[in-house]
């Protein structure tokens, strides 16, 4: 019964977050066709840091505290797990009033790094920098909160909470970021620069429609959470030191891995202008190339990124229990299916968006600014293969309890995209962020891979065959694609969002038919898939 709850727990969960994700991919695309690529590079200036002191302030918490109550809770001691969650929400309340103040009051001092010259009259204004990233921090009061209540929650095994209160901080965000900047740029004449400030704001908004969901399930089952704690059967009277200790022993490697993505944006946005105005771009052209690189471009690989994982982080919980038990033959073919499953889904998406990325950005965004998101899509767009074995790859050194090694390996990847930033970026303008982020998450990759061979005797024979198979399958797919492309395009020029629309539909479709098909008829498909889909093992039953 109890594992029947976790799995529906985990479930309710994990759909709560891919929805959360999928609203933040979505409202991105009339959120630039409103503000444009130099009101989303605003936002992301605001949204950068407070990303990353956000993370800092609250330090994994929610599956720390669900750890450690659940730990607890399970040996009948209820009352330590309370004692955590109230000290916690203290901690976290001080922990998010400092984040908020460094923010609020090192904005000045933030938005210099970000643009060389603040009188520029084309471009973000020093004024406006400064009013987003101060209207983002207000956010930093209620968010680690949040994280603790999440956290007490689920070390109950009740997974409704956070995965409720997930989709309406989202859905409420997102409503109040276009309806905000709709109102203030379309029916009031404003500036992007109120607009966006405002859009940034809605981090607070979407916090306090989630804590208002939090607040009404704890008033539902505060009644019954004391009187478990009143009919605790042991109590370890663990003092707050003790309990800090083990709590941050089980958070700092998961915080530290969560924030790759945001650090290395972060590092972007302390170079990226700063070296492109030096070498002589002007400021107006350097924003639009890094909303691109880190938002509008960046928020396209996510996509594939966030299907793959999702079907393969599945297979994550269990690699805990099969190393535990070292059973070695199970953990392998965990492992192998990993892999597997996000070679497979993420190579064929990653090689369609390079070939396709000049249609796919007209169609997402806008043809206006074709030129510079076709051009950094087309590059950026193999990192999403990057992203996620990154991801996957930490999440097993995790089940396997070597989280430490993932944090070296993100820490060799930041090392690496700090060195090159700049250098690259003088040596290939734009394009050097996109080719450090490939060098960094390559040098992560390599020391998780490492591992993962060393601490589960890992071979990687089988992998590499079936990687070349992908990557074969993935070439002939763009060979078709791009066939189709050229011609589709003599009928349908890149001149309207229509065409760029009706282009991606028909080539989308005939590469994922040219792949499958090639898939399935080499039994490539049911190997890897046929567990999930028992259909594509109808030919080949008896394969492994």
């Amino acid at each position: 019964m109890a594992d029947s709850k976790l799995i529906r727990g985990t479930m309710l969960l994990s759909g709560a977050a891919l929805a959360s994700r999928i609203l933040g991919l979505i409202y991105i695309f009339p959120f630039t066709a409103i503000v444009g690529q130099t009101g989303v590079a605003l936002y992301q200036y605001g949204y950068i840091p407070y990303t990353v002191l956000l993370s800092l302030a609250t330090l994994g918490v929610p599956l720390a505290v669900s750890k450690f109550v659940s730990k607890y809770n399970a040996l009948g001691d209820y009352r330590t797990g309370y004692r955590l969650f109230k000290s916690g929400l203290v901690i976290m309340a001080i922990s998010g009033l400092l984040a908020f103040l460094l923010l609020f009051f090192l904005a000045p001092v933030i938005t210099p790094i970000v643009v060389n010259d603040p009188t520029a009259t084309e471009g973000n204004s020093f004024e406006d920098i400064v009013f987003t990233i101060r209207m983002v921090s207000v956010a930093l009061l209620i968010v680690p909160l949040m994280s603790v209540v999440r956290g007490y929650f689920q070390g109950f095994q009740s997974m409704g909470p956070t995965a409720v209160s997930q989709v309406v901080e989202q859905i409420v965000r997102v409503l109040f970021i276009l309806a905000m900047t709709f109102s203030i740029v379309q029916l009031m004449n404003g500036s992007n620069g109120l607009a966006v400030g405002f859009a940034t704001f809605g981090a607070f908004v979407g916090a306090l429609g989630g804590l208002g969901v939090l607040l009404y399930y704890w008033v539902k089952r505060k009644e019954h959470i004391l009187a478990e704690v009143e009919k605790s059967k042991v109590d370890h009277q663990l003092s707050l030191k003790a309990m800090y200790k083990e709590l941050i022993a089980y958070a700092l490697p998961l915080s530290f891995v969560g924030l790759a993505i945001p650090l290395y944006q972060l590092i972007d946005g302390a170079t990226f202008n700063r070296t492109l105005q030096a070498i002589g771009y002007s400021q107006l052209e350097v924003e639009t190339y890094f909303a691109v690189f880190t938002s509008t471009a960046h928020k396209i690989v996510l996509i594939p990124m966030a299907l793959a994982t999702a079907l393969s982080i599945t297979l994550v919980p269990t690699i805990t229990k099969s190393f535990t038990n070292q059973d070695h033959d199970l953990l392998q073919r965990q492992i192998t299916q990993t892999y597997q499953v996000i070679l497979f889904l993420t190579v064929p998406a990653a090689v369609g968006l390079a070939v396709l990325s000049y249609p796919v950005f007209g169609t997402l965004y806008s043809i206006e600014d074709l030129e510079i998101g076709g051009y950094i899509l087309r590059y950026y767009a193999g990192i999403t293969l990057f992203f996620s074995l990154f991801a996957v790859t930490a999440a097993i050194l995790q089940g396997m309890n070597k989280q430490k090694y993932a944090v070296i390996a993100l820490a060799v990847g930041l090392v690496i995209k700090l060195v090159t930033n700049v250098s690259f970026l003088k040596a290939f303008g734009p394009l050097g962020g996109v080719w450090a982020t490939y060098a960094g998450h390559l040098a992560s990759i390599a020391v998780t891979v490492w591992a993962i061979g060393k601490f589960a005797h890992f071979r990687y024979t089988l992998i590499m065959k079936r990687a070349i198979l992908i990557f074969l399958f993935a070439a002939v797919m763009a060979i078709g694609i791009i066939i189709i492309n050229v011609g589709m395009q003599s009928w349908f020029p890149l001149t309207t969002r229509g065409n760029a629309l009706a282009i991606v539909l028909v080539t989308v479709s005939s590469g994922a038919v040219i792949y499958l098909y090639i898939s399935y008829r080499s039994h490539l498909a049911g190997k890897i898939l046929g567990d999930r889909f028992r259909f594509l093992r109808k030919t080949d039953s008896s394969s492994n």
